[in-house]
């Protein structure tokens, strides 16, 4: 299309997608190391002055709520729950009008003693990384004996409110690719709601390899030998997830075919990055600074006027299965899922 941007109003792409949810990086920090995601000594940390600050935080998420009509704020990581500002940032952002709807993407340590006052200041609910529910396969994926603190974090946010609390899990062939059932049972049995995803080419060692990726038909497969899955008759909107009812319900299991199944024509978010970059997708090869024209002087207006031209730029699709397709050079730790 030649249409140019909007000026005002939503964030729309060329293709009329229109961006609802903000995924919003806080660090790019971690306390566990994910085979897939960074190498066992880490990663080289943002410098304090590149990091945006809490004021910094909240201010772009109002201008993204107030003028560009985000209802949903997801903060994520690195791990969000180190960010010391944490729920100074929530409770900002809780106070905003119109006020968005508020959620944390975490690996759950700690999440025990931070969930009555992330309640308290206006968090919603969590989504919770947990990939294995054996002790001695978390030490082998995360490199960090801490299986307990995250289950204690589930139970914890269960208890305090934040519901409901959903499970994101990636299965890695040969690894953890037979506890697909044993996920979804502890699951059910606990009230929460599983999410399988595809693993994705986001690993900083950029180690990805599509064949030995545990593919949606795959992981169905799998939990279809103990469970009876039938379609949701909800509808599936711009959500990521395509759900089963489990057993009939109410109970639903959701799988994120990123890579198989993509569901770029219906994608809603945009994503900010804890250095303040605008990132149209998550697979995206370039960004938009946000954090210079901020600390230039600019005005929301106009901070506001560069979003949407980012957005406007966004792309059909990942491109995941084009041959030219080039891994993003940021880490999922660095961008924030």
């Amino acid at each position: 299309m030649s249409v140019a941007p909007r000026t005002d109003g939503v964030l729309v792409d060329r293709y009329g997608r229109v961006a609802r949810d903000l995924r919003v990086s806080l660090t790019d920090k971690c306390n566990l190391r994910c085979t897939y995601c960074m190498p066992a000594e880490g990663l080289p940390w943002l410098a304090g002055p590149e990091l945006l600050s809490d004021d910094e935080v909240v201010r772009l998420v109002r201008v993204a709520v107030e003028r560009l009509d985000v209802t949903e704020v997801r903060f994520t990581g690195g791990e969000p729950l180190i960010r010391p500002g944490l729920l100074d940032i929530v409770g900002a952002v809780a106070a905003l009008e119109p006020r968005p709807r508020i959620s944390i993407t975490t690996n759950g340590i700690g999440l025990d003693r931070l969930a009555p006052a992330l309640r308290t200041a206006g968090l919603d609910r969590v989504n919770v990384s947990l990939d294995t529910l054996d002790p001695a396969r978390f030490t082998q994926l995360t490199r960090r004996p801490r299986l307990d603190a995250v289950l204690a974090g589930l139970a914890g946010a269960a208890a305090a409110g934040l519901t409901p609390v959903k499970i994101n899990s990636v299965l890695m062939r040969g690894v953890n690719d037979d506890e697909a059932p044993a996920l979804l049972r502890f699951a059910v049995d606990h009230g929460y709601q599983l999410r399988i995803i595809e693993q994705m080419p986001l690993d900083a060692q950029h180690g990805w390899d599509r064949g030995t990726m545990v593919t949606a038909e795959e992981i169905l497969a799998s939990l279809r030998t103990r469970f009876d899955l039938s379609p949701d008759p909800t509808e599936r909107g711009a959500a990521p997830a395509e759900t089963w009812l489990v057993d009939g319900g109410p109970a639903r299991v959701g799988v994120i075919a990123s890579v198989t199944r993509p569901f770029c024509g219906d994608c809603d978010r945009t994503r900010l990055t804890a250095d303040g970059q605008v990132r149209a997708c998550l697979f995206a090869t370039e960004e938009s600074d946000l954090r210079a024209a901020l600390r230039g002087g600019a005005d929301d207006d106009e901070l506001a006027r560069r979003w949407r031209t980012a957005m406007w730029g966004k792309r059909a699709g990942h491109g995941i299965d084009d041959p030219t397709f080039l891994q993003p050079t940021r880490p999922m730790s660095a961008i924030g899922g």
